[in-house]
């Protein structure tokens, strides 16, 4: 159960149905068995219930920054005026407001990544997935862009599923962590963050968050060994 406004990341080794999982949440892929259910109304002005961000960016070149943010409200019964709002607001949401006329191939990976953040959060979805969104940037970006995803949740408490193979991401980001298991992934521990976001760098809390990692990391190293193996086998 993802509540709402929380943010729920999923761990596991590599192999284990993460990205699998996010794709049957989003209506991507269909679920041999199971079911996903939706509960509630979605908020005020949701345009998508689900909407992802991926990895590698999914911007259209073609586009500037303000059309790639605009694209996904086009099919969507909105006045020109309207659609302006929620483009302009998105985009200075992500520090893109300068960047509107820009292209795709003009910016850092970072910057591009913002540019998916931004289309994201234009919908005002009822559930964000992000399917390990910070892994194709470099340490320095990863840093950055954490921070602002951390600051853009603190204002729109979006519901959010996401995954990550990075441990310190989803101990900064979440709620709570879901560890899942070797394939086929089942639910190995559900572990509860209970620091607030803005507290979780803060040095008075870092043996707080160091035994989280330990714990964390125990709980999945030997099988992500084990699933390290066994794709080298394969």
């Amino acid at each position: 159960v993802v509540r709402e406004r929380e943010t729920v990341a999923l761990i596991g080794p590599s192999g284990c149905g993460k990205s699998t999982l996010l794709g049957i949440m989003g209506g991507l892929l269909a679920p041999s068995e199971g079911r996903v259910a939706a509960v509630g109304a979605p908020p005020d002005g949701c345009l998508n219930p689900y909407t992802y961000i991926f990895q590698d960016f999914a911007l259209l070149p073609w586009r500037t920054v303000g059309g790639n943010v605009g694209m996904p409200l086009e099919h969507h019964r909105l006045t020109a005026g309207e659609r302006r709002e929620r483009i302009d607001r998105a985009l200075a949401l992500t520090g893109l407001t300068d960047f509107a006329a820009a292209y795709p191939r003009q910016l850092s990976g970072g910057m591009r990544q913002r540019v998916g953040i931004a289309r994201a959060i234009a919908v005002a979805p009822a559930v964000l997935l992000l399917d390990e969104p910070l892994s194709a940037l470099d340490a320095q970006t990863r840093e950055l862009l954490l921070e602002d995803l951390i600051a853009i949740w603190a204002r729109e408490q979006t519901t959010s599923v996401y995954v990550t193979h990075n441990l310190d991401e989803a101990l900064r980001i979440a709620d709570r962590v879901v560890v899942l298991s070797r394939r086929p992934g089942r639910i190995k521990e559900i572990l509860d963050i209970d620091l607030p976001l803005g507290e979780r760098t803060a040095p008075g809390n870092a043996d707080i968050m160091a035994d989280l990692h330990t714990r964390l990391w125990s709980l999945i190293r030997d099988e992500a060994a084990d699933a390290d193996r066994e794709m080298a086998d394969a």
